[in-house]
């Protein structure tokens, strides 16, 4: 992969930021976006601005052409059987919220069990808190070990036949881990119960294949991949998604109103009642295909070589604190001693480097590791070393700035 080449075709990056060349290591939160997406965006709004499904007017069925497209784009960058099992969401948050709402709240009955882990996002741990409060279902945690990962066989004895949902993300926004979802999907179904994936840090940077994973639901979000913000998709099994009721109600997703009863549309439109997403599920096509011609595997290893300079790099400054596990996904969590993370962040960008600073939404976590926040520095393919021996030179004037404040 030529990062040089890849740099060309996203123009935010060629800019100062406070006088400083930007050094934009924020990706996990939301990612910069190619050239492709913006102007498949603006072709649209350009070009063919109509609403989908409803017309059969010229720029109706383009635009119905392209929302429909981009499912089908998204069906194979996942690997899903059909276009029925890809529902457009408005991101990873309301794609795990409807799977809760839907198929938790009218399967979970109580004493029941649902199973996830203590460095979920918080939109993976709030969901089911609700729907263990609303059935009298227990949630349970896997416990971590040292690093931060799972053990398979803590999974093993956790899970039990009371266990009806286990949810967990395939790669932390924090600790970097790579969790095991596709043998933990395996001791769930043995238990009867179903797999719900949190994807939204894993199908920006690795090949995703839910039916090799097995599992039952995944959730992704379109602006941590190059996407626009306000698109996501929620992956379901088609027998599952047949027998969960929508949670939204409204146009777009209804077969037939009367009176007093009404009946909904076939897969996947009675899960995307109202105006649909249309130019953000477009401008997530065309992301797709930008990074299908980067190469997923290329991505994967062009950030693991990231990853694992930035731990060797930052690791000799004096102080330093790197949470994880060795070997991780494309980003770095890091306190220094006697500087709040805020402060590592503020001075970062006073030289143009954009890192995120707090809990990260993982409040359960940072409990976890006993610290109140953290500062996270995350890579994506557009990224390069260069940018990180940066980033190591502003850790070393953050740590001497606050070393000179504190004399």
């Amino acid at each position: 992969m030529d990062v040089i080449e890849v740099r060309k075709q996203f123009p935010i990056l060629d800019q100062n930021v406070n006088g400083k060349p930007l050094v934009y290591l924020d990706s996990a939160a939301t990612s910069q976006k190619p050239l492709k997406v913006i102007e498949a965006l603006d072709d649209y709004y350009r070009r063919y601005n109509s609403n989908v499904h409803r017309g059969v007017h010229t720029l109706g069925t383009l635009a119905t052409d392209g929302y429909e497209g981009a499912r089908e784009k998204v069906r194979s960058f996942v690997n899903a059987k059909s276009t029925e099992e890809i529902i457009f969401t408005r991101g990873t948050t309301t794609a795990i919220n409807l799977v809760a709402s839907s198929y938790g709240r009218s399967t979970v009955t109580e004493g029941d069990e649902i199973v996830i882990t203590p460095m979920e996002h918080h939109s993976n741990i709030i969901p089911w808190q609700q729907v263990a409060k609303v059935t009298g279902a227990t949630l349970k945690y896997l416990p971590l070990q040292a690093d931060g990962s799972i053990s398979l066989d803590d999974v093993e004895n956790t899970i039990t036949d009371k266990t009806k949902i286990v949810a967990v993300m395939q790669v932390s926004n924090v600790l970097g881990v790579i969790n095991p979802v596709k043998e933990i999907a395996a001791i769930a179904h043995k238990h009867g119960a179903i797999m719900v994936v949190d994807g939204a840090q894993s199908a920006p940077h690795m090949k995703i294949d839910v039916q090799d994973i097995d599992c039952d639901f995944f959730a992704f979000s379109g602006h941590k991949m190059g996407g626009p913000t306000g698109i996501g998709v929620l992956y379901g099994k088609k027998a599952l998604l047949n027998q969960m009721e929508p949670i939204e109600f409204g146009g777009e997703m209804i077969d037939f109103v009367g009176l007093q009863e009404s009946t909904w549309k076939e897969l996947p439109w009675k899960f995307e009642g109202g105006t649909p997403i249309i130019a953000g599920a477009i401008g997530l096509g065309a992301a797709i295909d930008f990074l299908e011609e980067v190469g997923l595997d290329a991505i994967a290893n062009h950030e693991h070589d990231l990853a694992q300079y930035a731990v060797e790099r930052m690791s000799e400054i004096e102080g330093m604190t790197i949470y994880g596990p060795k070997e991780r996904a494309g980003l770095v969590t890091f306190n220094i001693d006697d500087v709040h993370p805020h402060d590592v962040a503020t001075v970062l960008d006073a030289e143009g480097i954009a890192v995120r600073a707090g809990h990260h939404c993982a409040q359960p976590l940072m409990k976890w590791l006993e610290v109140s926040a953290t500062a996270r520095a995350s890579f994506y393919l557009y990224n390069t070393k260069d940018e990180i021996d940066v980033l190591v030179n502003g850790l070393i004037k953050t740590k001497e700035y606050f070393g000179d404040v504190f004399r």
